[in-house]
């Protein structure tokens, strides 16, 4: 018994001996990755260059126009009170009430939009946003809003859980506002702009204004370039007057940038920015499935999870504080030993944003053995790495690379998502996640189209060499609601996420569905129940049956 111990004893050191061993030979943070090389432009000097890059990566996406086709939104932004109002639009069911409705079916309405004298709208381009609620059963699903470009919109919800259920509507945005939105997305170069913390020999400082054109930086004088040998992607910053451009130690936030005029900001008051409109119909009530076994929920038979499903319109719904996929048979890990068994052996790459970051927090916090390995780490950047060694899990977050709103951080943390995964082997224990969107809405769609390029370059090359290497594409969720981040100007990302892995063997997390479907207040940062049902679904990729 006690010389079984030992061999007991033995094995686990083996075990974290080899882990040491796989840290010091293969852990990201030990390799050294050349920063972006620097050199002095001129002012105007790189818009032949992008424009070069641009047209070599447009055959990968869209068309920008088609892609991003908004109904008119009417011309007359300056009256406040010929804007849609909340209070005065109205909805009502299509067809006649009835006492019970069927569970798979669909409820419709009519949604007139009005303006704040209550006079019909005669063209469409608002963001309304529909909801199928259930309070007793804690659940929600997102509707249809159909734009008919009239001043009526279609709602359409499909009737997935028996019990009561209650419609709502919320006006996010009138269609004057969107306007707003429009010509600032698409004339302005940047809505924001960054600080480059320069250093020198002898503790010499300077800090500049930086972005992702030098236009947008405002400077007259000469500006450095610093260009990503592997993807190519480039940023820009006032050339110090003291310091040479390889003197950049440091990046953070800079100021937001005057963009809207009074009347523009009238239009996203808090009276008429993501308002409820008055209750136009009564609950209803969904009775169960009659036929076969007695059904609460309207779930027909759906495949593993796995990459490359084509996901309907709703892609899934709440019931019972859990999110049911309808495209593939999403599980639950209620458990710490659930989540271990399925993470067991995996390295899981995380890059991008905050939300993404609040995954890796999940898993960090919820399961005690997973244990964080960069406690010397304080910037919002990351890196961030965990371990769980008696499994064999190894899970990594970082943000992607500028532009980037964050405090100050070492432009040596900043690595670019492409640059990354071209450092990746792959394999069949290889979870890549990607979650991109909400800092890329403070500048034109372009900016976010030519990064998403290099992206899908990265990613095509990454199946190629090992396709059992799961990808997975955490949509933007919802949350903002300004000129400088939008609902309306997420939705544009999340259009361009999708084009951008299209036909791709990866994996979508609808967040924004995930985000919209339940009568909690937006937040850009959403609640641990909706990070945890975003992460369930994950696993569920990972491990399908």
């Amino acid at each position: 018994m006690g010389q079984f111990k030992d061999y007991k004893i033995l094995a686990v050191g083996l075990v974290l001996l080899v882990w040491v061993i796989y840290f010091k030979m293969f852990w990201p943070e030990t390799i050294i990755h050349p920063p972006p090389v620097p050199f002095p432009v001129s002012k105007y000097a790189s818009e032949s260059m992008e424009s070069s890059d641009w047209d070599s990566h447009t055959h990968k996406l869209t068309n920008l126009t088609h892609l991003l086709y908004w109904p008119p939104t009417g011309r007359d932004r300056g009256n406040i009170l010929v804007s849609t109002s909340p209070k005065t639009s109205t909805y009502y069911l299509k067809g006649p009430a009835k006492a019970t409705y069927d569970l798979g079916g669909h409820l419709e309405a009519i949604l007139v939009a009005r303006d704040h004298m209550g006079r019909p709208k005669t063209h469409g381009g608002d963001l309304f946003r529909a909801q199928l609620l259930g309070p007793e059963s804690k659940a929600g699903v997102p509707g249809e809003v159909k734009d008919l470009e009239n001043g009526t919109y279609l709602l359409s919800f499909p009737l997935l859980w028996a019990g009561k259920a209650q419609v709502q509507v919320r006006l996010i945005h009138s269609s004057e506002a969107v306007g707003v939105l429009q010509r600032i997305w698409r004339e302005k170069r940047a809505t924001v702009d960054f600080r480059g913390y320069f250093q020198g020999k002898e503790r010499a400082k300077e800090t500049m204004i930086c972005n992702v054109d030098p236009q947008s930086i405002g400077s007259k004088g000469p500006v450095c370039q610093y260009r990503d040998e592997v993807s190519g992607e480039v940023w820009f910053c006032t050339q110090p007057h003291t310091l040479p451009c390889n003197a950049l130690v440091g990046h953070s936030s800079g100021s937001y940038l005057k963009v809207t005029t009074p009347q523009d900001e009238a239009l996203f008051a808090g009276n008429v920015t993501d308002k409820p409109l008055p209750s136009g119909i009564s609950p209803i009530l969904v009775k169960p499935a009659t036929t076969g076994k007695r059904s609460s929920l309207a779930l027909s038979s759906r495949p593993p999870c796995r990459p490359g499903h084509l996901s309907p319109k709703p892609s899934g719904f709440y019931h019972q504080d859990r999110w049911h996929s309808r495209f593939c048979d999403s599980r639950s890990f209620p458990t710490v030993s659930s989540i271990l068994d399925c993470l067991a052996g995996r390295i899981v790459y995380m890059m991008g944003d905050s939300t993404l970051r609040q995954w890796w927090e999940y898993l960090r916090d919820t399961v005690p053995s997973l244990k964080p390995l960069d406690l010397h780490v304080t910037y919002q950047t990351g890196p961030l790495m965990a371990v769980e060694t008696m499994r064999g899990i190894v899970m990594h977050w970082r943000a992607h690379s500028w532009p980037l709103r964050s405090l100050r951080t070492p432009v040596a943390s900043l690595h670019s998502v492409a640059k990354e995964l071209h450092g990746l082997a792959g394999g069949p224990y290889t979870v890549v996640v990607l979650g991109l969107g909400a800092h890329f809405t403070t500048f034109p769609p372009s900016i976010f189209a030519r990064r998403l390029a290099g992206i899908r370059e990265a990613v095509m090359a990454l199946l190629a060499r090992e396709p059992r290497t799961l990808v997975v594409i955490k949509l933007a969720n919802t949350g903002y609601k300004s000129v400088y981040g939008s609902d309306w100007l997420t939705l544009q990302v999340n259009r361009l996420l999708r084009a951008a892995f299209a036909g791709l063997q990866v994996a979508f997390v609808d967040a924004w569905e995930m985000t919209s479907s339940l009568a909690l207040p937006d937040n850009i940062h959403p609640v641990k129940l909706i990070v945890r049902n975003e992460v369930d679904l994950l696993l569920s990729f990972i491990c399908p049956i």
